[in-house]
């Protein structure tokens, strides 16, 4: 046996062995906490640990580490046993322990002899007392490099919302998207090489896509040590950025091997963890590979399963936050995976399906889970005593000799309630079409939950599509939520369409755009500043916002902050694009727009006080909608470096080419002031990126047609800040766009003016020489539209001339540039001290050189410094010439390389000189100017195309975008390395294939066996029950259509029959109470059948309200005073069911066993009467529609509203629960006088079993149907009619009467 780790008992030199850093008395807190809001300095600390300061391990004194050590021990406690009683069980070495299964010495001092506790009995929950952690910090596996992961022993009475803030806020993880809970085996077994890894993989895969939490035992074995295993595999192989997967190990503290070394009263930072599996005898050590670990304690020692209880608990509690991310507002969903395991995962499994949580069960694993998967294909009438025996016999060889014939009555009870709840069952099989991968079948078995207790209806898809956008697998929404089940509307999607934006995921805002979702529909204003609201904190153009924002608070001296305008993003947006740009947003000059807030359930994004889908509910004459919201996108989106993103958005665009050149310029000046290399690298590129692709567009459009494509170069484009596409690309100097040949034969006809360019040069010489030839046919003009055409064309071609000698003359100096080397040869050197300063001080004089005290002469010679004052200059003159010969080598270099583009970017320059001075000669050039103030003074019109030209031009720019696309798509597919590339993911895909192809043909037989089956069941349940063997189940006449089982039936999907024998009221677990049933199969529940070990419970709850009810006791002589089948006073024992058989003083149950003997929580032995009214109504004018008022409670199915949920039933009762009714609805009084109801009918008077039912007791309802106005008041939820909505099988028959009585739709 291990030693035990106590802080009293540790030595002060023991103590900075362990932790060197902490005194040697542990401090004092209280001793017990009983809940999370009287924990003190809790909310404190939740505020003062701020999101920043998550890091993986706290440094020496560090803020964090201080806080962690002072709040630990307040708020976290540990089990300590305070009395000692020697136990008759000893220790693996044979010495003599305590009941809770520690040796004397590792008690606490004052626990031999207790005063108070001398000559008593142990008793766990006296003798056990919670006190300060003293186990708590940062573990460290010795010999296994850096693994460091956070660790905490905690009582096992802790609250899970103080272990959930310990791991949010002090731990620093994220709150989770999918919350994994690994159980299983918890001993090594063996499984297939193929299954293991496609088991890793898709494990690691679900957790690594969708941000989860993997919640294990925590130990070095079993599925344990599968799941460490495949994360140690997953950080091997992973590049850093991929970031580390959150493995939670919840593992019972006596049962750990060498925990003493994790005992550090002021905590272990780090704690040093042996990890010895040679010596570890009946105790478990710690698995390496898990992140974190809470290591539960309940006082004992050796004792497993301590943990189970807790980590329920805290499953349970994390399941129900909500996590806000990307705009998505989700119930963190928890799925169960199962392999291999024993009795205790079976129970595992039970209680994670008794609470809706989705199971996926591995096949191939062993034992149970093999158990399971073979059995849930069948129909749950076949899976009797005898199948779940000869399955144990098979793969518990071991173990089978254990199983008693009590213990096979309840794992057959376990396993058929199960399989029951197969939208609650994944089975993963290997090699199962569409099955190949674990995270798809994970993630399936969520939605397939999903779809039939939360939610109903469109909100139903609605969080199944919330669901795949926060775990970012859009193959999962491609295959199980956009299909042809549903039809989305475009509005639908614009809140998670919004998500996908703000999470930058594009593949998801792609999968949208082909949906139907229109930019144009989706931004708007309020969308915008949402979006700006939400940007990055670390992206430099939010950092910009802030600083304007700072500004305009400066300038209006107020107090707060403004909020952020859509004009403050403009501001920022002119720095960048230039200001020849006009403002992208103008600021209003109205009062700021009013915001709607409109809430929303299911989608909670807190955009001040708004929710996002309120931003699509506007007043119908409101303008909300952008001038071009696919600009407004991509700005957004380039702003932020989203590459993706951003070519996703500006394929949508259609001035795409304007896009460009603008996205290109904003990056470069983004750049300029971006700190990180690696960012602005990758800004550098995306902007040549863009470039490239104006590029590429405006040579489509050139091909085309020469003239279309310059018009698109000098067009106005009203969307970009009235520029044009050569400005943009002038401001953003990209120089491969305006050497492009296109661009230079635009620039060459501005030159040329209006004359053609086709003119020879011999026919342009004689009219510089002689200009009334201009007015001959000796050249030819061209009319087209440039830049300013000139007024005379003698003119322009003398003044070009004049220009240029003007340029050229010595009164206009202007140099390209000049650079000088000077080289310095002294002439001679004076050494006069007059002429020094003897301390340097003097700025204006040298510093005189060292002299003789005596004569005042320099002690070095006078030629010698000559000489080496000489040699230094020179061959400083010569570095700095070699060095000024490199830098020129290195400049002509990079010129030569690009001479080409410099010379015909710069040439722009020299046209746009020419082409901006007046043509004239003095004194004539005033008559240029006074042209020149005509023309910008008076008439202010700038050349427009007109609205028809422009659109079609843009509509034409437009389709030769897309053939650009398509271009480049193809071009990518007929690369080298794409092919490479292509190949081997084609290889690799065939290899897969083949793989499972061996598989298959491995069980072809059993497959086709059991898809035999599945096609034949249903048939059977529509032959009849003449085809069930009534030795399996015996079921009274009539009795179908009076069942208590909860029926789902989906969309899309067959409904299933009921099965024959009632449900509800065999669940172990009677509700209200801690009284578990007796085990009862299906096979077992008809009296006829012989069941010797039945042996149920009795209860029978006391009504203290109540006024009427039976007696609480089963005694003979009190029951034999009551009167059965008749009226017994004012009881009605009257069955609308029959006659039913009273044995021993008591009434039997006539739907069969119910493990459960006494009334329960029913008032009367026999049958207990309730009413179930149906209130409908007319839709609108639609008489065919009707519509149901309904009720859904919560985590549970819809209903009527004068009726609950199925509760439970007993052998003596066969029904009833507490009722709940509209306020003008009473049930009483409708029980009593039903046809006091106008225009009431009664549909059926039947039998009805629930779970609150036993074996003396049943319900017998009143269904009663009445036609109701659309009264609001009355309204708790009002529901289409149709026989898709998930109710209760009792309430769907209602139903379907109903419409059958009134003619109306089902």
């Amino acid at each position: 046996m291990s030693a035990r780790g106590r802080c009293a008992r540790v030595l002060p030199s023991e103590l900075n062995k362990v932790c060197p850093e902490r005194g040697d008395e542990p401090a004092t807190h209280p001793s017990k906490m009983s809940d999370f809001e009287v924990v003190p300095n809790l909310q404190q600390s939740s505020s003062s640990v701020s999101r920043s300061r998550r890091k993986a391990h706290f440094p020496a004194g560090s803020n964090e580490k201080e806080n962690l050590i002072s709040w630990i021990p307040e708020n976290i406690r540990k089990k300590e046993c305070t009395y000692f009683v020697e136990s008759s069980q000893t220790s693996d070495s044979g010495r003599i322990v305590c009941e809770c299964g520690y040796l004397r010495e590792q008690h606490l001092d004052d626990a031999a002899k207790p005063p108070i506790f001398l000559g008593k009995e142990w008793d766990p929950s006296r003798h056990i007392q919670e006190m300060p952690t003293d186990a708590f910090g940062d573990i460290r596996f010795t010999g296994l490099g850096q693994k460091t992961g956070k660790y905490v022993r905690v009582s096992s009475d802790t609250p899970p919302r103080v272990i959930y803030h310990l791991m949010t806020q002090h731990w620093g993880l994220d709150p989770p998207n999918l919350l994994i809970s690994v159980t299983g085996g918890a001993k090594n077994f063996v499984m297939k090489p193929r299954l293991k890894n496609i088991f890793r993989q898709g494990l690691v895969k679900v957790a690594q896509t969708t941000g989860a939490w993997i919640i294990t035992g925590g130990s070095h074995a079993g599925v344990m040590k599968q799941v460490g295993e495949a994360v140690r595999d997953f950080m091997l192989s992973c590049s850093h950025k991929e970031g580390d997967i959150v493995t939670i190990g919840i593992a019972t503290w006596g049962t750990v091997y060498n925990r003493e070394s994790l005992v550090c009263p002021m905590g272990g930072f780090p704690a040093e963890y042996m990890l010895d599996e040679e010596n570890q005898g009946s105790l478990s050590c710690l698995d390496s590979n898990h992140s974190h670990f809470i290591l539960v304690d309940d006082g004992t020692h050796g004792r497993y399963g301590v943990e189970i209880p807790l980590r329920t608990r805290l499953e349970k509690f994390i399941s129900e936050q909500t996590k806000v991310k990307g705009g998505v507002a989700i119930k963190i969903p928890i799925v169960c995976v199962v392999l291999e395991g024993g009795p205790g995962t079976l129970d595992t499994i039970y209680n994670a399906i008794t609470h809706g949580t989705p199971c996926v069960i591995v096949e191939g694993s062993g034992r149970v889970a093999d158990v399971i998967a073979q059995v849930a294909n069948l129909p749950v009438a076949k899976i009797t005593i005898a199948l779940i025996q000869s399955k144990l016999s098979v793969l518990f060889q071991d173990t089978y000799e254990l199983f008693t014939e009590s213990k096979l009555v309840e794992w057959t009870k376990k396993i058929q309630d199960i399989v029951r709840s197969r939208q609650l069952l994944t089975i993963f099989r290997e090699g199962k079409y569409g099955q190949q991968d674990v995270d798809v079948a994970i993630l399936q078995a969520l939605f397939k939950a999903s779809r039939n207790q939360d939610h109903f209806g469109r909100e139903n898809w609605d969080h199944q599509l919330k669901l795949a956008v926060a775990w970012n697998r859009v193959d999962i929404a491609r295959s199980e939520i956009f299909t042809d089940d549903h039809d989305w509307k475009p509005s639908d999607l614009h809140p998670v369409m919004a998500a996908a934006l703000i999470s930058n995921k594009p593949d998801f805002v792609k999968l949208f755009l082909e949906q139907g979702v229109r930019l144009k529909d989706f931004v708007t204003w309020d969308t915008l500043v949402y979006l700006y609201d939400n940007l990055a904190p670390s992206c430099l153009f939010h950092s910009k916002l802030q600083k304007v924002l700072l500004e305009e608070r400066e300038h209006t001296a107020g107090s707060k902050v403004p909020r952020l305008q859509m004009h403050h993003v403009s501001q920022v947006l002119r720095e960048l694009l230039g200001c020849s740009t006009q403002p992208l947003y103008p600021k209003p000059k109205q009062a700021e727009r009013p915001r709607l807030s409109i809430p929303v359930p299911h989608i909670k994004l807190n955009v001040q006080g708004s929710s996002l889908r309120s931003l699509y509910k506007r007043s119908p004459g409101r303008v909300t909608f952008t001038m071009d919201p696919v600009r407004d996108l991509l700005i957004w989106a380039v702003v932020q470096n989203r590459r993706e993103l951003a070519e996703i958005i500006w394929a949508q665009s259609q001035d795409c080419m304007a896009a460009a050149l603008a996205c290109s310029k904003i990056l470069k000046e983004l750049a300029k002031e971006e700190e990180d290399t690696d960012t602005t690298d990758d800004m550098l590129a995306l902007a040549e990126e863009y470039e490239h692709k104006a590029i590429g567009v405006f040579t489509e459009c050139y091909r085309k047609d020469e003239e279309r494509a310059q018009k698109l170069l000098t067009r106005v484009s009203e969307a970009w800040g009235k520029t044009t596409c050569l400005q943009l690309a002038l401001e953003a100097k990209n120089m491969n766009f305006v050497s492009h040949g296109g661009v230079q034969a635009f620039l060459t006809k501005v030159w040329w003016g209006k004359l053609s360019v086709d003119n020879g040069l011999w026919r342009v010489i004689p009219c510089m020489l002689f200009f009334p030839l201009l007015y001959t046919k000796l050249i030819t003009f061209r009319y087209s539209d440039s830049w300013d055409t000139l007024a005379f064309p003698c003119l322009v071609l003398s003044s070009l001339e004049l220009s240029e000698s003007r340029m050229c003359s010595p009164r206009h100096p202007k140099r390209f540039g000049q650079h000088g080397v000077t080289l310095c040869c002294p002439t001679g050197v004076n050494f006069n001290i007059d002429q020094c300063s003897p301390n340097g001080t003097d700025p204006y004089k040298p510093k005189c050189p060292e002299t003789n005290g005596d004569s005042n002469t320099p002690i070095f010679p006078e030629w010698l410094t000559v000489i080496l004052l000489c040699l230094y200059l020179l061959f400083t003159n010569i570095l700095l010439l070699n060095l000024l010969i490199a830098m020129f080598n290195y400049t002509f270099q990079q010129v030569q390389e690009h001479t080409d583009q410099i010379w015909k970017f710069q040439r722009h320059d020299l046209i746009q000189e020419y082409h901006g001075r007046p043509p004239a000669p003095p004194p004539l050039i005033l008559l240029s100017h006074l042209q020149l103030l005509l023309r910008r003074g008076l008439l202010r019109q700038p050349e427009k195309l007109e609205k028809n030209e422009e659109a079609a031009l843009l509509s034409w720019e437009m389709y030769l975008k897309e053939s650009y696309l398509q271009h480049q798509q193809c071009q990518e597919k007929q690369n080298t390395e794409q092919m490479i590339r292509d190949i081997a993911q084609r290889v690799d895909v065939l290899a897969e294939l083949l793989d499972l192809d061996r598989v298959k043909r491995t069980g072809v037989v059993e497959q086709r066996l059991g898809s035999l089956e599945d096609q034949v069941s249903p048939q059977c349940w529509t032959w009849g029950p003449a085809l069930w063997d009534p030795a399996v189940c015996v079921c009274p006449t009539g009795s179908s259509t009076a069942l208590g089982t909860k029926e789902l039936a989906l969309e899309g999907r067959p409904e299933e029959r009921q099965p024959p024998c009632h449900v509800l009221a065999r669940n172990l677990l009677y509700p209200g109470s801690h009284i578990l049933r007796f085990p009862v199969p299906d096979e077992k529940v008809p009296w006829e059948v012989d069941f010797p070990l039945y042996d149920p419970p009795a209860y029978s709850a006391e009504h203290k309200d109540m006024a009427v009810q039976d007696p609480f006791s089963l005694s003979l002589e009190s029951l034999l005073k009551i009167n059965y089948n008749t009226m017994d006073g004012l009881i009605d024992r009257q069955s609308f069911h029959g006659l039913y058989t009273v044995q021993d003083g008591l009434p039997l149950n006539p739907m069969g066993r119910t493990g459960l003997r006494g009334r329960g929580r029913l008032h009367c032995f026999g049958p207990n009467h309730a009413l179930h009214p149906v209130v409908t109504r007319g839709r609108g004018s639609l008489k065919k529609m009707l519509e149901v008022l309904v009720a859904q409670y919560p985590l549970s199915d819809v209903v009527s509203p004068g009726s609950r949920e199925p509760c439970a039933k007993g052998d003596n009762s066969t029904g009833g629960c507490h009722q709940h009714t509209a306020a003008s609805l009473p049930a009483t009084s409708l029980a009593i006088r039903p046809a006091s109801f106008l225009g009431g009918k009664v549909l059926r008077k039947g039998f009805f079993m629930k779970d609150v039912c036993a074996t003396h007791t049943h319900v017998t309802p009143v269904p009663l149907q009445f036609l109701q106005g659309c009264d609001p008041e009355l309204c708790i939820r009002w529901q289409v009619l149709d026989k898709r909505i998930p109710l209760h099988a009792n309430h769907k028959e209602l139903l379907h009467k109903v419409s059958t009585l009134l003619g109306a739709y089902y």
